[in-house]
């Protein structure tokens, strides 16, 4: 007995260290970041770096209400972010009904193409992209950068929503169809109630896949569309990177996602849990 109890200590401890470690890991980045944001730009490039120094918001007073404040792209950011994320929702559930419970003809091979388009390089379509959007006259527009967002949002939203709707049970589904209910009343009423959860952690996926996106934004955006992502690059020059001005900026970028995710704290949790036990079988 006191054997077992040493072995279930000892692999607690490591289980604990090994928590901590990746804790340190993760956490460390943020707290040198938030360091650095509060120095002045001469404390942070000095050498040996400095423990002890009066802290300053000045950094953050430039990067937002300064010669290149981040603010009209916060908002530029948000309206692409929110749009993309909605019209994803809009398009994905439908769809992710239909691949989970319908029986469609040619389901397996359109599945393998949806699937199949995460698998493309981003870098190789960002050439197509911009001559598309050239031709069409969207380069540097909000209807242009959405439409581009949505090309490898929907194929991850609709998987995702796949394997909640999965779990599912059929019964629910037959007992809304023997009371007279057609297929749009069964997933508003019966479906989606069923994978709230779900939806929460793909609308935060989007959300945050979107906010975060530098590629497409650096080459298809420009005076009218220009990201929060990509404004933080006027603190960096060929002559010098301003870090303490960019680490603010990185930081106040930050705030959105972590309102996000507090806010949709409990759906998450719920959402990330509903594939633990299985609910019914497929037909």
């Amino acid at each position: 007995m006191t054997s077992r109890a040493s072995t279930k200590y000892t692999r607690n401890a490591i289980w604990f260290v090994a928590g901590g470690l990746l804790l340190f890991v993760w956490v460390i980045p943020l707290i040198w970041a938030v360091i650095v944001s509060l120095k002045s730009e001469s404390e942070v490039l000095a050498y040996p770096p400095s423990i002890f120094f009066e802290p300053t918001l000045q950094n953050y007073r430039d990067a937002l209400f300064g010669g290149v404040s981040i603010l009209p792209s916060l908002g530029t950011s948000m309206i692409v972010s929110t749009a993309t994320t909605v019209l994803t929702i809009v398009i994905a559930v439908p769809a992710a009904y239909a691949f989970a419970r319908l029986n469609l003809r040619g389901k397996k091979w359109l599945g393998f193409y949806t699937l199949a388009t995460q698998m493309v390089p981003p870098v190789g379509l960002v050439i197509p992209y911009f001559l598309i959007l050239n031709k069409v006259g969207w380069l540097d527009s909000y209807q242009g950068m959405v439409t581009v967002y949505l090309t490898f949002s929907l194929p991850f939203a609709i998987w995702l929503l796949v394997s909640y709707m999965e779990d599912i049970p059929w019964e629910m589904e037959e007992a809304a169809f023997l009371d007279k209910a057609n297929r749009f009343q069964t997933l508003w009423y019966v479906i989606l109630p069923q994978v709230r959860g779900g939806i929460a952690v793909t609308v935060i996926f989007i959300f945050l896949n979107a906010w975060n996106e530098f590629l497409f934004a650096v080459q298809l955006g420009g005076n009218t569309v220009r990201p929060v992502t990509v404004a933080m690059y006027n603190f960096v020059s060929v002559e010098q990177t301003l870090w303490a001005k960019l680490s603010a900026a990185a930081l106040v970028a930050m705030v959105p996602m972590i309102i996000i995710g507090i806010a949709a704290q409990k759906q998450i949790v719920k959402g990330l849990t509903v594939g633990a036990v299985k609910g019914g079988g497929r037909r």
